[in-house]
């Protein structure tokens, strides 16, 4: 299989993550069983096969941006790293859900964030802990 056949098919994979988590009733097992955890274990497989593979294929490293750049030169590390932020990404953001199921938040108002999440990980993560505060902090007021 090629790296862009690997490519295809893990971002096939981390869609149908996104959808269930963002589709999927409140509480229901493809939600917190399938996205939550299967795809991100089954990416993280993924990812850890690609390193132990081709791990030796770049003289890059991560001791500057110079060697991280040098590492990505390969193809399959590249792609490796893009899988690195799949799997962290979908369970960022199903951790998002769980977590704004158990104190009660909206499903409704967790959407933007879960929307941030898969387009720009770490600001949907910094935007759903702001919501959080902003429900908690609205609720211990009224």
């Amino acid at each position: 299989m090629s790296a862009e056949q690997v490519f295809s098919l893990v971002n096939m994979t981390a869609m149908a993550g996104w959808i269930l988590l963002i589709l999927a009733p409140p509480r229901h097992w493809a939600s917190a069983i399938v996205a939550g955890r299967a795809i991100p274990l089954l990416l993280s497989g993924v990812y850890m096969l690609l390193i132990a593979a081709h791990w030796g294929e770049s003289s890059g490293g991560f001791g500057s941006l110079t060697g991280v750049a040098s590492l990505f030169a390969s193809r399959w590390l590249l792609l490796s790293g893009w899988i690195h932020y799949l799997a962290f990404d979908l369970f960022t953001g199903s951790w998002e859900v769980r977590d704004a199921e158990s104190r009660a938040i909206s499903r409704r108002l967790v959407m933007p964030c879960l929307g941030l999440t898969f387009l720009v990980g770490p600001v949907g993560l910094l935007s759903y802990y702001a919501l959080r505060s902003a429900v908690l902090r609205f609720r211990s007021v009224s």
